[in-house]
């Protein structure tokens, strides 16, 4: 018999869905009024959106999925010597459909660990799917989802669960973070978690920049996909009439500040127009929107990340390659 806390909420609590085509419509106005243009990343991770990150992370160029998941393989052991020692939340921040984190349920729950799983994503239908899934795999884990983006999700952490977490926070996702907002998060998360609680956090490390610009421009085209996604999902949700095939993808890479940025580049001149806002933005040939930040890490840099989000580290876990790095820091 597996050993778990009792349960005490519903299946899945929505953050977010009442005012998403509010906010996304209020941030995509603002995003593209700017000089340069610009639009969240987060606005990638609709139902579709979230379907071709699963395809870019199963591609051979993208490194990072195969990297970590050889680490949850063979630390999973240790992960669970670090948590296991009272009853534990196990907290999958931007969870989508929890491929890794799998490793440590099947580990965690044949080794009888005290705990309760609680995965927290942006996109409602995959969190109701992995919620479906986790009941079904493991029907004695208490498991809540929660659905909405990193800082609601942070919030409702900290009104919700007094029992000690491990916050899951992988795949890179700190990455996508500039490097001003990304101390600003880090301070967020370390105010949502207690005293002892632990931050198991993902760091792709710098390294070939071919190998690193070749994750983000895959010769099927997938990460090309999941950028024109942004425009789908305006044209969709908000009446945008935005010409997907006046558009390309487009990546760099900077060794220096380790920032992959990603791009959607305008081929002509061209006028797009917004329904939902009533506005109308034109674009220069070759005028870009800005849609993501992916930043590599240095292990300096990393600790300078510690240091000054006030988490104490306590043991870094490396790929065999060298690539990449699990960390585990606590509060």
């Amino acid at each position: 018999m597996i050993k778990t806390l009792t349960p005490t909420l519903p299946a899945i609590t929505i953050l977010q869905e009442q005012i998403n085509g509010d906010k996304f419509a209020e941030d995509v106005a603002f995003g593209l009024s700017q000089n340069p243009k610009s639009l969240s990343s987060k606005y990638f991770y609709d139902e579709r959106g979230s379907r071709l990150f699963e395809d870019i992370m199963k591609l051979p160029e993208y490194y990072l999925t195969n990297c970590e998941q050889e680490i949850f393989d063979t630390y999973k052991d240790e992960f669970l010597d670090i948590a296991k020692d009272k009853p534990f939340c196990l907290v999958d921040l931007g969870a989508g459909d929890a491929a890794k984190t799998t490793t440590l349920l099947q580990h965690f729950t044949k080794e009888e660990a005290q705990f309760q799983y609680i995965p927290i994503d942006i996109s409602k239908e995959i969190t109701t799917e992995l919620i479906s899934k986790v009941n079904n795999d493991y029907p004695s884990l208490p498991t809540e989802g929660v659905v909405g983006d990193y800082f609601e999700g942070l919030n409702w952490l900290k009104q919700n669960i007094h029992e000690r977490k491990l916050v899951l926070f992988m795949g890179s996702n700190i990455g996508n973070f500039d490097k001003v907002t990304v101390i600003s998060f880090l301070q967020k998360m370390w105010n949502a978690l207690s005293d002892g609680d632990l931050l198991l956090i993902g760091f792709d490390l710098k390294k070939d920049p071919k190998t690193i610009l070749a994750a983000y421009d895959d010769s099927q085209g997938i990460t090309a996909e999941f950028n024109y996604n942004l425009l789908r999902r305006i044209n969709a949700e908000l009446g945008g009439d935005f010409q997907l095939d006046k558009w390309k993808h487009y990546a760099s890479y900077n060794p220096i500040t380790g920032a992959v940025e990603s791009f959607l580049v305008s081929q002509a001149a061209q006028k797009v127009h917004i329904a939902a806002i009533e506005q109308s933005f034109h674009f220069h040939a070759f005028e870009a929107i800005h849609t993501e930040y992916s930043f590599k890490y240095s292990l300096p840099e990393i600790s300078e990340l510690a240091r000054l989000s006030n988490f104490h580290p306590l043991k870094n876990f490396y790929s065999g390659d060298g690539y990449f790095v699990d960390i585990i820091w606590m509060k």
